[in-house]
C-alpha cells in the first residue's frame, strides 16, 4: 500500500515537468522561426518588390521620342518603367515580344513582324501619320509628284518611305517606270550635290534654318496626296497585354501627358529634354525637329495617341501591294482601340487642347 500511494504522489509532479519542457519548445521554436532570414516573404509584398517593365525606344533619343522622355523625366508613370533606345535593331519587335515589354516603331515594322507570327498588339500610335515625305531643291522647280516622272529619287530599300512613295505615286496614277530610283542616295548631301533630283527622307531630319548645310527646300507630303498611315505606334507583348492591363493604360495616360507637356511650352520642355540620354541634344536644333513634328503628334481636331481603323487598312494594303508580306494574322488580332478609349472616357481633360493650342 505505502508504495502505491508514492506512485500517486510522484504522477502531476512528472506531468507538469512535461508540460513545462513542451512549452519551452514551442517557445524556442517559436524564436527560432522569427530569427529565420527566410521568414520575411511571408509578408504582403510591397510597391518597392514590383517588378519594373521596360519600354524601349526603336532609334535614338531625340525629338521623336521627346512624349517618352517627358513622360519619364516628369514622372508621369505611375508604375515602374525603365525606358531605353534600341539603335540598330532589325529584330525590334521580337525583342519586345521576347522581353515581355513595351516599344515605340513604325507601323510598317509592327504590322509585317505581326503577320510573321511574332505575338505583339499596338495600343496607340506616336505619329499619326508617316513622317515620310519627298524633298527636292526649291531651284528645281520640282513641286508635285508628277514632277518627279523621268526624274532621280535616293532613297533606301524596302523601307517605309520606299514604300509610301510607290503607293503614293500608284494612286496618282503616275508611271513609276519612267522614275529612276537611286538606292542608299536619300541624304541630304547627294540631293545638294547633284547625284539624284529628289531624296525620300524624315520631314525632321532636313536642315534647319541656322544650319551651315541650309539650301531652300521644296516638301512633298503623301498625306497631302490621300496617303495616310501609322507611323510611329506603340504596341506591347501580348503576355503583357493579357497579364498587366492597368500597365498598358497607366504608360498610355503618361505618354499623352508627355507629349502634352513636351508642345505647351518649348521654354520649359526642351531644356529638359536636351539633357536627356547619354549625349546632350543640340537645344535649337531639338526645337526645330520638334516643330516639324508637331503635326504628326497633335493633328488638328485629333488627340494624341488615336489611330483609325482606315489608316490601318491602308498600310496594309500598301505593304501588300509592295509584295513585303501577306496578312497572316487580321488587323482585328493585332491592333487593339480600347485602351486609347478608357483612357480618354476616364480622364477627360486629356483630350482637352488647352496650353498646346497654339505654337509655343
Amino acid at each position: 500500500m505505502p508504495r502505491t500511494q508514492s506512485r500517486r504522489r510522484t504522477r502531476p509532479k512528472g506531468r507538469r515537468y512535461l508540460a513545462i519542457g513542451l512549452a519551452a519548445a514551442a517557445l524556442v521554436g517559436t524564436a527560432l522561426l522569427l530569427l529565420r532570414p527566410d521568414a520575411a516573404p511571408v509578408r504582403a509584398p510591397t510597391a518597392s518588390a514590383a517588378v519594373a517593365v521596360k519600354l524601349l525606344l526603336d532609334g535614338p533619343y531625340g525629338a521623336r521620342f521627346a512624349g517618352e522622355l517627358s513622360a519619364s523625366r516628369q514622372g508621369y508613370f505611375s508604375s515602374r518603367i525603365e525606358m531605353a533606345a534600341q539603335p540598330e535593331d532589325p529584330e525590334f519587335v521580337q525583342t519586345i515580344a521576347r522581353q515581355r515589354a513595351i516599344g515605340v516603331t513604325s507601323g510598317q515594322k509592327f504590322l509585317l513582324a505581326s503577320w510573321r507570327g511574332v505575338p505583339v498588339t499596338a495600343f496607340a500610335a506616336s505619329f499619326l501619320d508617316t513622317s515620310v515625305a519627298i524633298f527636292t531643291l526649291e531651284a528645281s522647280g520640282l513641286r508635285r509628284p508628277a514632277d518627279l516622272v523621268g526624274k532621280r529619287v535616293g532613297y533606301r530599300r524596302a523601307s517605309e518611305g520606299d514604300v509610301v512613295f510607290d503607293a503614293m505615286m500608284a494612286q496618282l496614277g503616275l508611271p513609276r517606270s519612267q522614275i529612276t530610283k537611286v538606292p542608299d542616295r536619300d541624304s541630304f548631301e547627294a540631293l545638294r550635290g547633284g547625284q539624284v533630283d529628289a531624296i525620300i527622307a524624315g520631314i525632321d531630319e532636313q536642315p534647319d534654318p541656322s544650319s551651315s548645310t541650309f539650301t531652300k527646300l521644296n516638301v512633298i507630303k503623301p498625306q497631302d496626296y490621300g496617303i495616310h498611315v501609322p507611323g510611329l505606334v506603340y504596341f506591347a507583348s501580348n503576355a503583357l497585354v493579357h497579364e498587366q492591363p492597368s500597365m498598358i493604360a497607366d504608360v498610355l495616360q503618361g505618354l499623352i501627358r508627355g507629349w502634352q507637356f513636351t508642345y505647351a511650352d518649348y521654354a520649359r520642355s526642351v531644356p529638359v529634354l536636351a539633357g536627356t540620354g547619354p549625349a546632350s541634344l543640340n537645344p535649337e536644333r531639338l526645337k526645330f525637329e520638334l516643330q516639324q513634328l508637331r503635326p504628326l503628334v497633335l493633328p488638328t481636331g485629333g488627340r494624341i495617341g488615336d489611330y483609325d481603323e482606315s489608316r490601318w487598312r491602308t498600310l496594309r494594303d500598301i505593304l501588300l501591294f509592295a509584295k513585303l508580306g501577306e496578312e497572316d494574322v487580321p488587323l482585328a488580332q493585332t491592333v487593339n482601340y480600347q485602351f486609347l478609349r478608357d483612357v480618354y472616357r476616364r480622364s477627360p481633360d486629356l483630350a482637352a487642347p488647352g496650353a498646346w493650342s497654339e505654337e509655343k
